[in-house]
């Protein structure tokens, strides 16, 4: 299992929406935080070890409706 975090800019007023849209539509997003700075949103998501990163991201993601921008992290390890 891959746990990635997707920083996401969105259309001025459209962030409650693309957070709906990406829980209720995209298996693999399991939280999604709004955040101050330069992203509006923090998605986490759990990918298959088989999944592709970057199909996962511009494929699934990135088309959502009101998503501008996207910055992608990719986790080692979850230390607790």
């Amino acid at each position: 299992m891959q746990t990635i975090f997707i920083q996401v800019k969105c259309d001025l007023g459209k962030a409650y929406k693309v957070a709906e849209e990406a829980i209720e539509n995209v298996e693999q997003v399991s939280e999604v935080h709004s955040t101050s700075g330069q992203f509006d949103l923090l998605f986490k998501c759990y990918l298959d070890d088989s999944d592709d990163v970057g199909h996962f991201v511009t494929e699934r993601i990135q088309i959502l409706p009101g998503i501008k921008d996207t910055f992608t992290l990719i986790t080692f390890k979850a230390f607790t």
